[in-house]
């Protein structure tokens, strides 16, 4: 038989690859040799287990959170439909006008949270005034956040004259004073509405509130865009030869969306705030229709007196927005999984 010529490799050349084999099945890592498989492979083994163990539970202040809005949620619905009506919110009882809890006058009898300076039940008032207030906050976000989403997202993908062009306008929009340009919006939209056969004061609130939002949602969205649209996913699916459109929409946007609902929920607080900033100034949803802002705008000069008007409205406004910043910072940490095991 031939001998095998001599590698001038010795022993080591038959003990090296042994050695490299039991080295991984001690570490149970299936084989893969060298430090730097050690290092990804554990990384990889090591994310996993870290996220699960950050997003096992949300938390007792997010289900006090959580609990909170949906409270808020079915009653101002049930106020709403009619189910729960708590009585009239616009019948007066002179009997009762400016009684409550913490009113010099005494305690309203029948009444659980008292009345307003017109003698109306606060109960069905702060039930229906957290529909509209919900709804102006909710559809003012919904509408900065299509219309700034998406050009955020254009932005952020495109990069370029594109990115030029759309965050110069976002500068501009934001280095306008936020109450300033609400004011002048709704005084515009009121008076190209008309008296009769316009937009209702709920839906130009809705209006003034989503355009001071758009470049707010439009930059972070942008920001969250340009990380993502040079992550190696996306460079492959530029090299199998996928449109634009659609890395940007299959790609991109999924992984956007945590970021822009985070921001989202904060933004409701913000707008339900800003409502109730704009109806002090005069300009909110008008009387008798209830609103949160409209209530403590209506009886701020009772606030000594009656603190009760003013105090339940604010407390419900204090607590909701608490809320929805708390599920914001849930959101972005719940959805934030993906990358942070990376």
């Amino acid at each position: 038989m031939p001998e095998l010529p001599d590698t001038g490799m010795g022993a080591d050349a038959g003990t090296a690859p042994t050695e490299a084999f039991e080295a991984d099945e001690r570490h149970g890592l299936g084989g893969v040799a060298g430090d730097a498989g050690l290092l990804q492979v554990g990384a990889i083994e090591a994310g996993p287990e870290s996220t699960r163990k950050r997003g096992a539970g949300l938390g007792v202040g997010a289900w006090m959170a959580i609990g909170w809005m949906a409270f808020i949620v079915l009653i101002a619905v049930l106020a709403k439909i009619g189910i729960l009506t708590w009585g009239d919110a616009n019948e007066s009882f002179a009997s009762c006008a400016r009684k409550g809890p913490l009113a010099d006058e005494g305690g309203a009898s029948g009444f659980l949270l008292g009345c307003d300076s017109n003698g109306r039940d606060m109960l069905p008032r702060l039930a229906l005034g957290a529909w509209t207030s919900l709804l102006v906050a909710t559809g003012a976000v919904a509408l900065g956040f299509v219309i700034g989403g998406t050009l955020g997202l254009i932005a952020g993908f495109s990069g370029g004259k594109v990115d030029t062009v759309l965050t110069g306008i976002f500068n501009v929009l934001l280095s306008v004073p936020v109450i300033i340009m609400a004011l002048a919006l709704v005084a515009f939209l009121q008076g190209a509405s008309g008296e009769e056969g316009g937009l209702s004061p709920e839906m130009i609130l809705i209006i003034a509130i989503g355009v001071v939002a758009i470049p707010l949602i439009g930059r972070i969205t942008r920001a969250s865009s340009l990380t993502w649209a040079q992550r190696e996913f996306v460079l492959a699916s530029r090299a199998q030869g996928a449109k634009s459109r659609r890395i940007m929409i299959r790609e991109v946007l999924p992984n956007v969306l945590p970021a822009m609902f985070s921001i989202a929920l904060l933004a409701i607080g913000i707008a339900i705030v800003a409502e109730g900033a704009l109806a002090i100034l005069g300009v909110g949803v008008r009387p008798p229709t209830p609103s949160w802002g409209n209530m403590i705008a209506l009886d701020r000069g009772n606030l000594f007196k009656s603190p009760h008007i003013v105090f339940e409205a604010s407390l419900l406004i204090f607590f909701t927005v608490l809320s929805l910043n708390f599920l914001g910072d849930v959101v972005r940490a719940q959805f934030d999984v993906r990358e942070s095991g990376l």
